[in-house]
């Protein structure tokens, strides 16, 4: 084991109570005895999907004009490692050991107060991005917005990218309770980018509360496809147009609407981070993120995509919608069970003919009789289901059993996608 994996065991168990908790309480003295304000602008995105795509491509093209950045998301796929992130490089392990050493020392000046995991981890990726001296910080809100650990900040720019039905346990029942919550990330009279089509009604009395400089898509700007020039698009803020831009690297549809969000952002701070139409293009053009509707190359064609909710199954199903014909489709699938399983496979169960299920580890593992069950429940044949004893060995038979021409869909969790994609 580890010196980074000791000290991750470790502080998952210094708290006794729940793994999810929410609340700004705990992190704020220790996050003022460490002494880790940013200085410089800072971008926090929330939203329920599309979030790390809208801090992938802020980086990118942050980065492409030649600033130095910050990226923290979460969850990783495979290391710890990739949620913290300086200038486009994850932090190594050497850099998290002290930064979780310089947590523990302000933790024991603060009685000890105990931390969850999430902030003990937020603070030490806040301690890394502190001593880098670094032009922009581009932060990627974990659950909700309002009591998320990564609230204690005070953005320049936030980001408000979709409202989906997720978390309902921490974040309430509706759109419009989960809205509420999401809409914490606003500050008053700072700009925000509302990148949700169709905003509930407490984000909007939110935005009026709150006096933010908010930016809606589709009335303050927007974008657009060019039948003529498939390979590029626009982008219009105001009276501002920017033609000619490259598709993104990343795939989908509805990458586009995420890419927009970005270039809004990067617009109403543009007196302090300016970013010429070469940035811009280039960013577009080199941006990565892993596991978001993610094309492997080689045959049979695999797509990797870490949807785990009903909004991302629906984006997921348009994606694969606008591909090219597949004689077949094996679903590699399987979920936590505090997800809804049963809206997730509706919302693909066309697109899919073979589904290799498999359970996942650990306590919110969804054993794989109960997918099996919820799959028959949403109206998928039974023959089609094929049930395995885990996601690798799944992953392994669709492999073997896809034609060249056919395609396989692995998704459903991280967890999942981590199973059958090469870490390295």
């Amino acid at each position: 084991m580890t010196l980074l994996q000791s000290w991750l065991d470790r502080i998952y168990t210094l708290r006794s109570g729940p793994e999810i908790e929410m609340g700004l309480e705990r992190i704020r003295p220790v996050f003022d005895a460490m002494n880790v304000k940013p200085a410089c602008p800072v971008f926090l995105v929330a939203g329920t999907n599309g979030k790390g795509s809208v801090c992938a491509y802020l980086d990118a093209m942050l980065r492409a004009a030649g600033y130095k950045t910050a990226r923290y998301t979460s969850p990783h796929i495979h290391r710890f490692n990739e949620r913290v992130c300086v200038n486009g490089v994850d932090a190594d392990d050497e850099a998290l050991v002290a930064a979780f050493e310089a947590v523990e020392t302000a933790r024991a000046a603060c009685n000890n107060l105990a931390l969850t995991f999430f902030e003990y981890t937020t603070l030490a990726a806040f301690h890394i991005f502190a001593r880098a001296k670094l032009d922009a910080w581009v932060i990627e809100v974990g659950l909700g917005g309002r009591l998320d650990a990564t609230n204690i900040l005070e953005p320049d720019c936030s980001v408000i990218v979709s409202i989906g039905l997720d978390h309902m346990d921490f974040l309430g029942p509706t759109r419009d309770h989960i809205a509420r919550e999401k809409a914490g990330v606003l500050r008053t009279g700072k700009p925000a980018i509302i990148a949700e089509s169709d905003p509930p009604k407490s984000l909007l009395d939110a935005v009026k509360e709150k006096k933010a400089a908010a930016l809606f898509v589709g009335k303050e700007y927007g974008w657009q496809r060019y039948e003529h020039m498939p390979t590029q698009w626009g982008f219009w803020l105001g009276a501002q147009r920017r033609h000619g831009l490259p598709i993104p690297a990343l795939r989908g549809n509805y990458q586009l609407a995420n890419a927009a969000a970005a270039l809004a952002a990067l617009h109403v701070l543009s007196d302090r981070l300016p970013v010429s139409q070469g940035a811009l293009r280039q960013g577009l053009l080199e941006v990565e993120w892993p596991a978001r509707f993610q094309v492997l190359p080689g045959r049979p064609t695999v797509v990797l995509d870490v949807a785990h909710n009903e909004h991302a199954a629906k984006a997921l199903e348009r994606a694969l919608s606008d591909m090219a014909f597949f004689p077949e489709t094996y679903a590699v699938f399987a979920m936590l069970k505090d997800k809804d399983i049963a809206a997730v496979v509706s919302a693909v169960r066309g697109r899919i003919d073979h589904w290799y299920i498999a359970p996942l580890p650990g306590a919110r593992g969804t054993a794989v009789e109960a997918i099996q069950e919820a799959l028959i429940a949403s109206g998928v044949a039974a023959r089609a289901i094929h049930p395995f004893a885990s996601v690798a060995d799944a992953y392994a038979r669709a492999r073997e059993n896809a034609n060249e021409a056919d395609r396989i869909v692995v998704f459903g969790s991280f967890l999942t996608v981590a199973a059958c994609s090469d870490p390295t």
